[in-house]
């Protein structure tokens, strides 16, 4: 049955009923239909002297390109926690519809394990995206319509892009104000997809309103004639661009199928962006439950580094156990297995693939300091002779391992992780960071590639050199970093799965983004606008006579 099936044939609580388990009145939910709400700033004042409840970070190794399920493992542990009377609460992200058309599909869990009403939140669900992306866009009209107007403030240099919730290639690189009108401007732009936008960033990294309108002014959006940065309070636009998120900014209430309460909110890819949900969700969820489950996107070597090198010492937070998800397919894609091969049992490669495992596993326990599990997500055909190698192997390590079962079986299939989650959660681990904020750009670079990735040397391309030493002389050199690179390999090569070889990371571009609060370095061959693959899965979602949507997953 495919997930969309499972979902509708669910019977779902009213929101109401959701809200309730976590403490939540009905007074301080705005609903969105039976089973969607946003959560009223009342509820801040209410539960700001409750103490924070535990934090597990799920994580992943390196995937294929269809991804490893972490967030069916992270619905599924939060689902087996309250099988043992445990008060979980989810704090995922909202999918972003480029993936949901392109080649991963949606970001609501599978099988049994799933978020609901998925199909809502896979498409518009409660419009956040859309008002991010009238937000950014609303910031680039006043920028081209300040310029048509005589350019007050002498703008020699536009960098601020527009976006659009879509993978469109073709709009990473334009040319615009060609309309040959008096005073038309004509430049060169791109779009950025939202969920790369620093506008997306800045509603994740907002502690609140007032934090949200502060950032949104601090954006730079281009360099005078002078080399000094303009920012969007220059032109005025903080006001009116906070007016369009005041929704936005409000975490969303779900549910899973088994009825656990769920924020959503927020969708920052993990690639291309800092790959975690925002702070209001987690804030909130650590208040209003006992165990909150997150999730960072893709391998651990881009969102648990980002969620821990800028969300966690942004917040002052730390998780007390991370969860590396892992599937024998992925562990022998990255042993040199190809796609079509990945099902045949060969424990050569399943060891060789299992490097990348221990990798991560070295940076959650050594690099960061933190508690760490090995969650197996397992289909029903993998080989009991491969688990019980990777076991073996786990075990010389001293390193514990789970079988989750969670997509056919639910939150009883994530019994046995919750238990052991519950317990390494008990062990006290102190955060720690593979830099400091007071090194130079090009240090903390260096430092992130040579201990997370395991690089041998960093290359710095392009004017890359020169963009650091701006941002250094415009006063944003203490900012953490966020590196833009492939999800499917510890180099910046998507190719280069085994690193078995020493390798460069490739730094082909760095730049400002002073509203969220850190800077962005492009590693590799990195795009902030993906593509659709070459059968993309817009080609098989539809809808019948009877209004429901097929091929939706």
């Amino acid at each position: 049955m495919e997930d969309i099936e499972i979902a509708r044939n669910t019977k779902l609580k009213n929101i109401n009923e959701i809200a309730k388990k976590i403490g939540i009145d009905e007074d301080d939910i705005e609903s969105y239909g039976k089973y969607k709400a946003k959560i009223s700033d009342s509820v801040y004042k209410k539960i700001n002297d409750k103490p924070n409840g535990k934090l597990i970070l799920v994580t992943a190794i390196n995937p294929t390109p269809l991804g490893e399920g972490k967030t069916t493992i992270s619905i599924g542990l939060a689902d087996g926690l309250r099988k043992i009377n445990k008060n979980s609460i989810l704090a995922l992200r909202e999918p972003s519809l480029g993936p949901v058309f392109g080649i991963k599909g949606g970001a609501t869990g599978g099988g049994y394990a799933q978020i609901a009403p998925m199909e809502d939140i896979n498409l518009h669900f409660t419009g956040d995206i859309h008002a991010l992306t009238s937000a950014n866009n609303l910031l680039s009209a006043l920028i081209d319509n300040h310029i048509y107007f005589g350019n007050e403030l002498k703008f020699k240099k536009v960098i601020w892009k527009r976006c659009v919730d879509l993978n469109d290639r073709q709009l990473r690189k334009i040319k615009c104000g060609l309309s040959e009108e008096k005073n038309v401007v004509p430049r060169e732009d791109g779009f950025d997809i939202t969920s790369a936008s620093e506008m997306m960033a800045i509603l994740c990294l907002a502690k609140d309103i007032d934090d949200l309108k502060r950032r949104i002014g601090n954006i730079v959006v281009g360099y005078n004639e002078e080399d000094k940065p303009i920012y969007a309070k220059d032109l005025k636009a903080e006001g009116s661009l906070t007016v369009l998120l005041k929704d936005a900014i409000k975490p969303n209430l779900v549910q899973t199928l088994e009825a656990t309460p769920a924020l959503v909110h927020g969708g920052p890819f993990a690639n291309i962006a800092h790959g975690c949900n925002s702070i209001i969700a987690t804030n909130l969820a650590l208040k209003l439950g006992d165990y909150v489950i997150t999730e960072a996107g893709f391998g651990a070597d881009l969102g648990a580094e980002k969620f821990l090198d800028i969300k966690c010492r942004l917040n002052n937070i730390k998780p007390n156990v991370v969860v590396i998800v892992a599937t024998l397919k992925a562990l022998k894609y990255h042993g040199g297995a190809n796609l079509d091969e990945i099902k045949n049992e060969n424990l050569d490669i399943l060891s060789n693939g299992m490097n990348n495992l221990f990798k991560h596993i070295d940076n959650i326990k050594n690099v960061f300091g933190l508690n760490v599990i090995v969650a197996i997500n397992k289909y029903k055909d993998d080989s009991q002779k491969e688990i019980d190698f990777l076991r073996e192997e786990l075990n010389k390590k001293n390193v514990t391992l789970s079988l989750v079962e969670a997509w056919e079986k639910g939150g009883n299939g994530a019994i046995d992780l919750a238990k052991k989650v519950v317990e390494l959660s008990n062990i006290e681990n102190e955060i720690k960071f593979p830099y400091n904020l007071e090194d130079g750009i090009k240090e903390k670079i260096e430092k992130i590639a040579k201990n997370v990735y395991g690089a041998e040397d960093i290359e710095f391309l392009g004017d890359s050199l020169k963009n650091i030493e701006l941002i250094e002389k415009s006063g944003f050199g203490k900012l953490p970093i966020c590196i833009a690179k492939t999800q499917y390999s510890f180099s910046d090569n998507p190719k280069n799965l085994e690193c078995k070889e020493p390798f460069k990371i490739h730094i082909q571009d760095v730049y400002l983004k002073a509203g969220a609060g850190f800077i962005v370095v492009l590693a590799g061959k990195i795009f902030t606008m993906p593509g659709l693959p070459k059968v993309p899965a817009a080609e098989n979602i539809d809808i019948d006579k009877n209004g429901n949507i097929v091929g939706l997953f």
